[in-house]
Formats: structure tokens, sequence, C-alpha cells
């Protein structure tokens, strides 16, 4: 945990950033006394996720890597821990940084660029969202 009970949750994203916007914009809708960075794997990424309200953010794997040392949990698609994935856009030190992290991860399991995880029915991207907030909520409480 954070100094001053501020929980730091790092979002990774690529391409064009949008699930990560859109996580942003539910978490900040949800959850209190929280610090959200914002990582892009490419500019247009980070900058779509900074509309979504990031308090700060960043672009590139060496920020990546800064980042995940310092949250408390790491939210992003299951790519993120996958080198090469997102069409190449993470690459082998990001996915590294992400999986040696001490931070929780919520890895959501976006079924495209060849990884597809059995066992978990293709969701939309609001479903998935959508629990992602509340396996969110089940460690961090929303008036917390």
């Amino acid at each position: 945990m954070s100094k001053d009970n501020i929980k730091k949750i790092l979002v990774i994203d690529g391409q064009g950033g949008k699930l990560g916007r859109q996580l942003i914009e539910a978490i900040k809708a949800r959850i209190k006394n929280i610090e959200i960075t914002a990582i892009g794997t490419n500019g247009i990424a980070t900058a779509t996720m900074l509309k979504g309200g990031a308090d700060y953010a960043a672009t590139g794997e060496n920020p990546v890597i800064v980042a995940c040392r310092n949250a408390d949990i790491i939210i992003g698609p299951i790519g993120i821990v996958i080198a090469d994935s997102l069409m190449g856009e993470v690459t082998p030190k990001m996915a590294t940084a992400v999986g040696q992290s001490n931070a929780l991860r919520i890895l959501i399991p976006v079924n495209k660029c060849d990884n597809i995880v059995a066992g978990v029915p293709d969701l939309s991207m609001s479903a998935l969202i959508s629990d992602t907030i509340n396996k969110l909520t089940e460690f961090i409480s929303p008036d917390e």
C-alpha cells in the first residue's frame, strides 16, 4: 500500500488505448482515494488514456518497467504479460516487468492477436470492464 493509504493503480494498454481509457473512467467513477498511472505502449494509447482521467501518464518500455516497481495493482489486457503481443508492442522487458512485479495483477482476457484463454467465454468489452471493476473492488473498497 502506498503512503496515505492511496492505492497506486497502473493501467497498461497499447494500440488505440480504448480499453485503458474505459478502465480508467470506470475505476475513477467507482473508487476513491486512488492514483492512476496510465502507460501506453505507444503515444496514441497514452493520449487516449489521459482523456479517461489518468493522474499520470507515460509511454514506452522504460516507463512500464519503472511503474511496475511502484504499483500496488496492475491492470491491462492479458497481452501485457506476453512478449511480442499487442501486434508486437509489448517487449520482452515489459512482459517481464509486469510478471515480476510485486503488485496484484488483474489481467483482462482479450482473446485477440493469437492469444486465446481457454475456459473463458468471449465477452463484450463492457462486460470485461465491469468484471474487472468488480474484481478490483474485492481488493479496494469503493469508499476506501
